[in-house]
């Protein structure tokens, strides 16, 4: 059985292109994988807490020497990472803003990427925990063109999930909105043609 991790960073609801893109490919994934959950991260609704003095203590303080206000600290963070790690594939929601991604997705980045639990240190470097996973990148934006120069989204996110062990990473973007009327009509239609290879 297939798990899905949805997760939306859109500070919008009516009108939001990357929820309803997310949404449609899930439809999609959940078409051809029979029996597959759905497991949705809201982070405009509910936005990871951002990295304390408290949290770096705990995180940096051996597991089993924490204490119950360190394990308190990285509850959140636990809960996070365990959905990564029940997901099989993963849809990300990233509307572009400011040429990067929103405050809370940074934030909930910051909940999971993790010494020990997301990757670790070895001699020949780090290397990411999360493997045998794929990921979709579904983009928005007004005026950035996806890999350009300056967006600065989707390549800090496609080198995020590397990091901690997610290499295949799908891109879907319904950039340039304010400039090209087809943009959604182009992200939509590169959904559709995820049919086979999903």
């Amino acid at each position: 059985m297939t798990n899905i991790l949805r997760i939306d960073a859109s500070a919008r609801y009516q009108g939001s292109t990357t929820r309803a893109l997310a949404e449609k490919l899930v439809e999609r994934l959940l078409a051809e994988s029979y029996g597959a959950k759905v497991v949705h991260r809201d982070l405009a609704a509910t936005p990871p807490a951002l990295l304390d003095e408290s949290w770096v203590f705990a995180n940096f303080t051996d597991e089993a020497e924490r204490s119950d206000d360190q394990k308190t600290s990285l509850a959140g963070s636990d809960a996070l990472i365990a959905e990564l790690e029940a997901a099989d594939t993963i849809v990300i929601g990233v509307p572009v803003y400011n040429f990067a991604i929103p405050a809370a997705l940074k934030a909930w980045v910051d909940q999971i990427a993790r010494a020990r639990k997301t990757f670790r240190y070895t001699e020949a470097g780090p290397e990411g925990l999360l493997k045998g996973k794929r990921a979709f990148l579904v983009v928005a934006s007004g005026g950035v063109p996806v890999g350009s120069d300056y967006d600065f989204a989707t390549g800090y996110l496609r080198h995020v999930l590397g990091f901690v062990g997610i290499t295949d990473v799908t891109i879907i973007a319904a950039d340039q909105q304010m400039a090209d009327e087809t943009a959604v009509t182009r992200a939509t239609a590169a959904i559709d043609g995820l049919q086979q290879a999903a």
